[in-house]
């Protein structure tokens, strides 16, 4: 076995365990989404800009792709095709852009992001009553959090003609004179803080993954390219 022969080898053993790992790292983010999902659903009908709702979507996304990319590096790796693992690594480069780029926007205009995604919530307040779904979503995510209002509990007097809603106070009062003074928009965003830390240290480890996979994936179809050529 030639040099270059065993260097492939190698790389193409150390590419398939990274990805491997880029695949499971993938199965666990789309998993999170779902739990996530699950835990939300008693108020899916609100706009998806309430943030642990949009905190699910982002990672049922980003956990889908993360599987295929993967897919896709281990399938290169093994069947050595240089066509599938400049797929891979073109793939896997947009996706790496993608996120550094997300992260930065989110990092910037994150008062811009609080404020849009508030004034859809406070727009889609406006059809409680007509509509008994996005009513029984209100009324579950007041009780769970014990909040009133997505910045205040004045945003309801002009819903309800100077009113709250019964979920604004505690479980079994009919008429609601003086609702909990946390708003709902930071009682949520506070709680999927609470519980993203180790979301977030996961989300690095595959950060460092997708890094060694890009290069691994450039090594191997350098690897390719010389053997080929020691064939010739």
């Amino acid at each position: 076995m030639s040099v270059s022969r065993r260097c492939l080898c190698c790389v193409k053993y150390l590419m398939f365990v990274f990805n491997l790992i880029f695949w499971l790292g993938g199965c666990g983010l789309f998993g999170i989404g779902v739990w996530l999902s699950f835990t939300q659903a008693e108020f899916s009908s609100l706009p998806l800009s309430f943030p642990s709702l949009s905190a699910a979507n982002l990672l049922l996304v980003a956990g889908g792709i993360t599987m295929v990319t993967g897919f896709l590096g281990c399938l290169g790796a093994l069947k050595e095709q240089r066509c599938l693992l400049f797929m891979f690594f073109v793939i896997l480069l947009l996706l790496v852009l993608t996120e550094v780029t997300l992260m930065l926007v989110m990092h910037i205009f994150h008062d811009k992001l609080d404020s849009k995604a508030q004034g859809e919530l406070k727009e889609g307040m406006k059809t409680y009553e007509s509509e008994p779904g996005l009513k029984k979503s209100w009324d579950n995510v007041q009780k769970m959090f014990k909040c009133c209002g997505v910045t205040n509990k004045t945003d309801w007097y002009d819903v309800l003609n100077g009113t709250l809603p019964s979920s604004c106070c505690s479980v079994g009062t009919d008429q609601c004179a003086d609702g909990w003074s946390e708003p709902c928009y930071q009682k949520a965003r506070q709680w999927l803080l609470d519980n993203i830390p180790s979301v977030l240290v996961f989300g690095v480890c595959i950060g460092v993954v997708q890094i060694l996979a890009l290069v691994f994936s450039l090594l191997m179809y350098c690897q390719i390219l010389c053997a080929e050529k020691d064939l010739d």
